[in-house]
């Protein structure tokens, strides 16, 4: 099957622990918890969120294949797909499911028992995922980074990096579940500051040629890229292409600029699959997680690229200069 072949290949690239999954997974003794760990987009970009998850696991406690084994899903960039993976892991009887964004929607609507961690950009409470942060309630809880409500920050920075922008162009994932909510934040900020915006959906390969063609052709000066699975497996050949055409952009995580982007503002999403690990192990030792308050990321980061600023011809304000990370 091809989603267990894509598994495999995927466990094999992390190395260490994990490349011996296959075989302590055969070698599992009768009684040992299993994780889902399930993802909207791919799993092999994002093989430190894979690292950090297995680390909170085992401060938690537990390590993958000595009193833990890991099932590892995503849905390859096709979210159509997580009913399904959804319903492969609750037959496999897995202890408990951690999910991204999408996931989460998808594990919540399959079952009201299997215990749910997800990381999520959403707001948790205003998105359906828990009845309160504080006390969620049946079977979700988890960490919150609060990234779609970041737009009007965001805009902010790409204004005071280039000030004399008449309009920004902001790339949304259509397939997102809160595409619109972040299309709708974004207007709502550029509103509220007098900037013309162009929003742009692009869910394949052949429209982010398109969406370049169209931000280039109406004069934007500056771009905003938005949540999303496709995007983020994308996000180097997004970074090349605003590379090419000299458009400074922003992003939605760090992940971008470490692959070429100019700037991100977000919260340090690494260190939140950590904090699943740890409630994953707190899970499985017997707490319910409706009794664990959802973890809210409120540390926010600025990075910036020098080296990709430099290409651009861009003169970093020095109050930019002063962010969080700087990647030389």
């Amino acid at each position: 099957m091809a989603i267990d072949i894509r598994r495999r290949e995927f466990i094999f690239t992390l190395g260490g622990a994990a490349a011996a999954w296959p075989l302590a997974a055969r070698a599992q003794q009768p009684g040992m918890p299993v994780v889902g760990f399930l993802r909207s987009g791919t799993l092999t970009d994002v093989p430190h969120y894979v690292t950090v998850f297995r680390q909170g696991l085992k401060e938690a406690g537990f390590v993958e294949g000595q009193n833990v084994a890991i099932e590892y899903r995503s849905d390859e960039g096709q979210p159509d797909r997580l009913p399904l993976l959804v319903a492969d892991l609750l037959r496999r009887q897995v202890a408990l499911i951690v999910c991204n964004t999408p996931s989460t929607l998808a594990a919540k609507a399959a079952t009201t028992t299997v215990p749910i961690v997800f990381v999520t950009g959403a707001d948790p409470v205003r998105d359906g995922f828990v009845a309160s942060v504080n006390r969620p309630g049946g079977n979700v809880t988890g960490i919150s980074f609060l990234t779609v409500e970041l737009a009007a920050k965001r805009l902010g920075l790409l204004r005071e990096l280039r000030p004399g922008a008449a309009r920004i162009a902001v790339l949304v994932d259509p397939k997102w579940p809160l595409t619109e909510r972040f299309a709708s934040e974004v207007r709502a900020a550029a509103s509220a500051i007098a900037q013309q915006i162009e929003v742009l959906y692009v869910g394949s390969d052949r429209e982010i040629e398109t969406a370049f063609t169209t931000l280039v052709q109406r004069g934007a000066g500056a771009l905003l890229i938005g949540p999303g699975g496709f995007l983020l497996i994308q996000r180097e050949r997004i970074a090349a292409l605003a590379a090419r055409h000299r458009i400074p952009a922003i992003y939605v995580l760090r992940d971008y600029v470490a692959a070429g982007g100019l700037m991100s503002y977000a919260t340090n999403v690494t260190d939140t699959y950590r904090q699943a690990g740890i409630y994953a192990g707190r899970i499985l030792k017997g707490e319910k997680p409706g009794d664990l308050p959802v973890m809210l990321s409120t540390k926010f980061e600025l990075v910036i690229n020098l080296k990709t600023a430099k290409a651009l011809g861009l003169e970093i304000p020095d109050k930019l200069l002063a962010a969080d990370e700087v990647i030389e």
